[in-house]
C-alpha cells in the first residue's frame, strides 16, 4: 500500500541536501537582486505598472492552473482600483475575480501580518463568496470536514481513475495547519526563498479545504516571497511561470508526496521555476525601461493621437515594420492621411525609411537601446 510523506513516522520533519541546492539557490538569489537593482531603476509610474502586470499574472494564472479562466480586463481593473490606479472605465462586480484579487494583494501587499487560520479563512471565503465551486458545495472559512470524504488527488475517466495523492483524514487538519501555522511564523529556516518552497508544499500537503488549496497554497508561496523582498512591491510571478510548466509542476509536487522526507529534488525544481519567473520579469523590466526613455526622449514632439496609439502598441512588441496599408488599417485612415503621418515621424528621427519606395515602403522604429542591457543575464 501506497505510503505519503505525512503519513510516515518523523512528519513533518522536512530536510535538504544544502549542497546539492548551493547552486539554483544562488542562481535564484542573483537574479532576485538584478531585478530589484532594474526595479529601483524605474520611475514611480513604470513601478506601478510593473507591479500592476505582476499581480495580474499571478491572478490569472494561478486561476488557470485550477482550470478557471478569469476575465483578463475584469482582473486588471480589480488589481488598478486596489492599487489606487486608472482602471480603464472596466467595471467591477465579478466575485470569483474580486475573491481571488483580494487574497493575492492580500499576500503581497501585507506581507508583514502574521499568517493565522482567520487570515486562511477569509483568503478561502473570497474564493467561494457563494459557497460553491465547479464541483458544488464548498465548506468555506474553515477547514474541511468527514463529510466529503477522503481527499485525493486523481486523474482519468471515471472507473479508471489514478490516484496521485491522497491528503490527511479531516480529524487530523486542526492539529496539522496549528503545526503548519507556528512553523511558518517562526524563526526556523534560515533561507527565505527555501523557506517559501517548503511552506507551500506542507501546505497543498495537508489540503486543508474542500476546494481551493492550489489557489491558497501559491498565495502562502507569494506571502513568504514578499518577506523575503520586505518591499511595497514585487514585480515577478511564480504563479504564472508554473501557469508555463504546469506538468512539471504536478510531477514534482507528486515525487515529493510520495517520497521521503528528504526535498531536495522539490526544492530544486522550485528554485529552477523561481529562477525561470524572475528572469522573464527582468526582461519585461527592460523592456519597460526601453518604452519609458522612447516616451523620454520624445515628450518635446507635438505627436497626434494617431501616431502615440500606434507607437504605443508597437513598443509593445511589434512584428515585422510599418507600412502605409498598416497605417491604414490601426488608424482607419486614408491613404494621403498615413503618409502624411509617417512622414512626420521620420522627421522626427521616430522612424527610418528602408531603401524600398513607393508602395514597398517600409518604416523602423528607432528604439535607442538604454544603458542597461535588456537580457536577463547582464549584470548591472
Amino acid at each position: 500500500m501506497r505510503t505519503y510523506i505525512h503519513e510516515l513516522p518523523d512528519w513533518p520533519c522536512f530536510r535538504y541536501d544544502v549542497t546539492a541546492l548551493l547552486n539554483p539557490l544562488a542562481e535564484a538569489a542573483g537574479r532576485r537582486g538584478l531585478l530589484i537593482g532594474r526595479l529601483e531603476g524605474l520611475g514611480f509610474g513604470e513601478l506601478q505598472d510593473a507591479k500592476l502586470d505582476a499581480i495580474v499574472s499571478e491572478v490569472t494564472k494561478s486561476s488557470e492552473i485550477e482550470g478557471e479562466r478569469l476575465d483578463y480586463s475584469l482582473v486588471r481593473s480589480s488589481i488598478a482600483r486596489r492599487l489606487g490606479m486608472e482602471t480603464g472605465g472596466v467595471p467591477s462586480g465579478d466575485h470569483r475575480v474580486e475573491g481571488v484579487v483580494a487574497m493575492t494583494v492580500n499576500a503581497t501587499e501585507r506581507w508583514a501580518d502574521p499568517l493565522t487560520s482567520e487570515r486562511l479563512f477569509n483568503w478561502h471565503t473570497g474564493l467561494f463568496p457563494q459557497g460553491r465551486g465547479p464541483d458544488g458545495r464548498v465548506r468555506v472559512g474553515a477547514w474541511r470536514d468527514e463529510s466529503s470524504g477522503d481527499m485525493q488527488v486523481v486523474s482519468g475517466p471515471m472507473g479508471l481513475e489514478k490516484v496521485h495523492f491522497q491528503a490527511p483524514d479531516a480529524p487530523r487538519l486542526e492539529s496539522e495547519m496549528a503545526t503548519f501555522i507556528d512553523w511558518f511564523e517562526g524563526d526556523n529556516e534560515p533561507n527565505g526563498i527555501i523557506k517559501a518552497g517548503i511552506a507551500h508544499l506542507w501546505f497543498v500537503t495537508i489540503h486543508p479545504f474542500d476546494d481551493g488549496n492550489g489557489r491558497v497554497g501559491r498565495a502562502i508561496l507569494d506571502l513568504a516571497l514578499a518577506r523575503v523582498d520586505q518591499r511595497p512591491w514585487r514585480c515577478y510571478s511564480v504563479s504564472a511561470q508554473i501557469g508555463e510548466e504546469r506538468t512539471g509542476y504536478y510531477n514534482a509536487l507528486e515525487m515529493a508526496q510520495n517520497g521521503t522526507l528528504d526535498v531536495t529534488s522539490w526544492l530544486d525544481w522550485y528554485l529552477r521555476c523561481l529562477t525561470r519567473a524572475l528572469d522573464s520579469a527582468a526582461t519585461k523590466v527592460s523592456e519597460a525601461l526601453v518604452r519609458s526613455r522612447f516616451w523620454q526622449r520624445h515628450s518635446d514632439k507635438a505627436l497626434n493621437d494617431r501616431q502615440r496609439t500606434v507607437l504605443a502598441r508597437m513598443l509593445l512588441g511589434w512584428d515585422g515594420k510599418m507600412t502605409n496599408k498598416k497605417w491604414q488599417k490601426l488608424t482607419n485612415t486614408i491613404p494621403k492621411t498615413a503618409q502624411r503621418d509617417l512622414a512626420e515621424l521620420v522627421t522626427l528621427g521616430i522612424f527610418t525609411v528602408d531603401d524600398a519606395g513607393g508602395r514597398s515602403t517600409a518604416y523602423t522604429l528607432v528604439t535607442e537601446a538604454p544603458e542597461l542591457s535588456t537580457s536577463p543575464l547582464a549584470p548591472n
